[in-house]
């Protein structure tokens, strides 16, 4: 039985610049996100981390075309 072990802690983990790369938005904007606590993230040493699960869930529900939404409604 083989058990996956990741080479390092960090690989489960993606910084600013490539959570914005896989979001399709700027950096900036991301880290915007993360101030106004909609995307979890870890502060380590001076860079922002964010966990490749918890960016996915982000990433299922994000528009990242500017103005407002329209409201999804039941009825």
């Amino acid at each position: 039985m083989e058990v996956d072990v990741p080479d390092s802690p960090f690989d489960e983990y993606l910084d600013l610049v490539e959570a914005a790369r896989e979001l399709g938005i700027h950096p900036q904007s991301l880290r915007r996100l993360i101030k106004q606590g909609r995307v979890p993230a870890t502060l380590f040493a001076g860079k922002y981390l964010i966990e490749r699960d918890k960016l996915d869930i982000f990433k299922s529900s994000y528009d990242p075309r500017p103005g407002r939404k329209p409201i999804r409604r039941l009825l």
